[in-house]
C-alpha cells in the first residue's frame, strides 16, 4: 500500500501545483511527517489522511487509501470546506406526518464548534 500510496500523494501535491513543505503546512502537520511519507520511510496515519481529505475536498478518500475511484473527485464531498462549496443549505426540514419527531438537532463544525436547534413548539 504504501508506494502506491506515495503515489498518489505525490499526484495531489502535483496537481496543486505545491512543494512538500508547502502541502504539509497546509494540511496542518509537520513538513518531516511529509517528508518520510514520501520517502517510504513511515506509513499514513488516520489524523493525516483525513487532514488531506478535509483541506482538498476533490480528493476521494477510497482513491487515496486504496487506488479506487478517481481524482480530482467530480463531485466533492457537500461542506467539507465552506470556501469552496456552491451549495447553499436549506434551513427548513419537512416531516411527514408520523409519532416520531426530532427533538433537538446538533449541526459539529469541523472548527470543534457546534449548534443546537430545538423545534418551535
Amino acid at each position: 500500500m504504501n508506494d502506491s500510496f506515495v503515489a498518489r500523494l505525490k499526484t495531489i501535491i502535483g496537481h496543486y501545483e505545491l512543494s512538500p513543505s508547502t502541502f504539509a503546512d497546509k494540511i496542518g502537520v509537520q513538513r518531516s511527517s511529509v517528508s518520510h511519507l514520501l520517502n517510504g520511510r513511515n506509513r499514513p496515519s488516520l489524523d493525516f489522511v483525513m487532514k488531506v481529505i478535509k483541506t482538498f475536498p476533490e480528493v476521494n478518500l477510497y482513491w487515496l487509501l486504496n487506488g479506487k475511484g478517481g481524482f480530482p473527485d467530480p463531485t466533492p464531498k457537500e461542506n467539507a470546506n465552506p470556501k469552496t462549496s456552491t451549495s447553499t443549505p436549506s434551513n427548513k426540514i419537512t416531516l411527514a406526518d408520523t409519532e416520531k419527531r426530532p427533538t433537538k438537532i446538533v449541526v459539529f463544525y469541523n472548527d470543534g464548534t457546534f449548534e443546537s436547534f430545538e423545534p418551535k413548539k
